[in-house]
């Protein structure tokens, strides 16, 4: 039975990851002393006790735990950004190629991906790997977020009971969309960059939602980007065929007049699961490619889980499904 960390338990990833795997017979949790658990010498002993360690800790405490690592056969997956760009460390997101899985398969040191980038990423690495999108591409972006994803802080300013309320002249609008990070250097961009292949960083724009979780993020294709004259029909064949036999990311099929919800997109339709579903908008004049994940599923701990299962030659489904 595989010994299994969380480092970093009480935060918003750490307790989806702490609760999945608390279903589960095959896996033994190492529990650490709530009045230990910033203890350095007791977070040493769990981590290097374990097959497994999650950190689901901010950047610099997630280093410092990494480097606490010396057991040669403990597994380090984080949950964090510090890694995810590093080359030692392999990026967790198995669907961008059968090499990948493999590297992920015999890591380890896992970066566990990003929820913004997460769906950036699975929406435009097809397209620039096939040659239609080239490397020089300059891509917009767009996310539409539950606020889940910002954390403890964040979740308790919009569950607070004065969250409705709101009166003429007053700042405090919290259940409007809300853009943000508009110094335009969201965190997630690097590894937006690094791992579609492309040589600019894009724009993107990140906007909370009145809501809890769920992720959609577009991105925007204009026909003058792309290498050969393709019309939205060819862009979901190309990206059905990247996934096809993955076990999460389904390609929606291509609908001229799209019905969704009343015309409407709807980003909570993959909430806890570890789904991702992609689809193609628009016409042969311009087209958008929109991917839905849950920002705590597939853009946080069950990406986690299932690159855990991945790393130790499990089915990368038990849990997730």
């Amino acid at each position: 039975m595989f010994k299994v960390f969380v480092d970093g338990e009480a935060g918003t990833t750490g307790l989806q990851i702490f609760e999945r795997l608390a279903k589960r017979n095959d896996l033994e949790i190492l529990k650490i002393n709530p009045e230990l658990r910033k203890d350095v010498n007791e977070r040493q002993k769990m981590i290097n006790e374990s097959d497994v360690t999650f950190l689901c800790l901010p950047d610099a405490a997630s280093m410092e735990s990494a480097a606490l690592c010396t057991n040669p056969n403990t597994r380090i997956i984080d949950a964090s950004t510090a890694h995810r760009v590093n080359p030692a460390w392999t990026y967790g997101m198995p669907e961008l190629s059968a090499e990948q899985r493999e590297a992920i398969s015999k890591s380890k040191r896992i970066a566990n991906p990003g929820c913004h980038a997460s769906g950036f990423i699975l929406g435009v690495h097809p397209l620039v790997a096939s040659g239609i999108l080239p490397k020089s591409a300059n891509l917009a972006a767009y996310s539409i977020t539950g606020y889940s994803g910002g954390g403890k802080k964040l979740i308790a300013e919009y569950e607070a009971e004065d969250a409705l309320s709101h009166k003429a002249g007053e700042s405090k609008a919290i259940m409007a969309p809300a853009p943000y990070a508009l110094a335009l250097a969201h965190k997630h961009l690097p590894e937006m960059k690094k791992y579609c292949g492309l040589e600019n960083v894009p724009f993107f724009n990140p906007v909370l939602g009145p809501y809890y979780k769920g992720m959609a993020v577009t991105v925007a294709i204009f026909p003058n980007m792309l290498s050969k004259k393709v019309g939205p029909q060819d862009l979901t064949e190309i990206l059905a065929k990247h996934y096809e036999g993955s076990k999460f990311v389904k390609v929606l099929p291509y609908e001229a007049a799209p019905v969704l919800f009343n015309g409407r997109l709807d980003p909570t339709v993959c909430n806890d699961t570890n789904n991702a579903r992609i689809q193609v908008f628009g016409n042969e004049n311009i087209m958008q490619v929109t991917t839905i994940i849950d920002n705590l599923g597939k853009g946080a701990s069950g990406a986690a889980i299932q690159n855990m299962n991945i790393a130790l030659g499990l089915d990368e489904t038990i849990g997730l499904v």
